[in-house]
């Protein structure tokens, strides 16, 4: 799409939100005809706005594999934004998810608060996610009101979801794993463990599913 092409379908065409639909189009092939579960923030609440939050939404699917995918919506450029045309990379570059071993979609919600907190710490500090970076939590649960032997997160590429091309620039998919205190204290001590921990828990949790009752540590 040449940059005239451009103006001229965001100028007929109110609603188109290109970015949006580029993150579709990857969950869309992933999880053909399913209508996902959509959470939106209020207008009111978002920053752009004078609010507090920094992301538009979030889709919740479900995987024939037994768990939740959730992603993001706002870490990229999403609407008609004529001065992100041609870029290199999409807003940050990417969007934030993360699979969750739960089957009720409520039971979910507390993710969401955790992903609204890492996109306002990324916009605010100007601090952006990159694969096998791990984010600590005091040694608390990272569900606030579950106890849970996992209290920190590690970042990868999404096991599934793919990076896709954008008249922005480039969007990835980084995943949140949630790690325990032990394997964070490994990671601490020698960050090159990152990818260790990663392939030991491939290979019993191929897809890198979050489950808040593991107790197991894998370093």
């Amino acid at each position: 799409m040449t940059l005239e092409e451009f103006k001229q379908k965001a100028k007929t065409d109110h609603d188109w939100a290109p970015g949006w639909d580029a993150i579709d189009s990857v969950f869309d092939a992933l999880y053909p005809g399913q209508e996902p579960a959509h959470f939106a923030n209020d207008f009111t609440s978002r920053a752009m706005f004078g609010g507090n939050e920094y992301l538009d939404g979030y889709s919740i699917y479900t995987s024939d594999h037994g768990y939740k995918h959730l992603v993001t919506y706002g870490m990229t450029e999403l609407y008609a934004n004529e001065e992100a045309f041609g870029g290199e990379y999409n807003g940050w570059g990417y969007e934030m998810t993360i699979k969750l071993a739960e089957t009720d979609v409520e039971r979910c919600m507390w993710a969401i608060n955790v992903l609204a907190n890492l996109a306002r710490y990324t916009y605010q500090n100007k601090r952006y996610l990159e694969p096998y970076e791990f984010i600590a939590n005091q040694g608390n649960s990272i569900c606030a009101n579950r106890p849970s032997a996992i209290t920190a997160l590690l970042t990868v590429s999404d096991t599934e979801a793919s990076g896709v091309d954008t008249i922005y620039g480039r969007t990835d998919f980084i995943q949140l794993v949630g790690i325990t205190e032990l394997e964070l204290a490994a990671l601490k001590n020698n960050r090159d463990l990152a990818m260790t921990l990663v392939e030991r828990m491939k290979q019993e949790n191929p897809y890198l599913v979050t489950d808040l009752n593991r107790t197991k540590s894998y370093l």
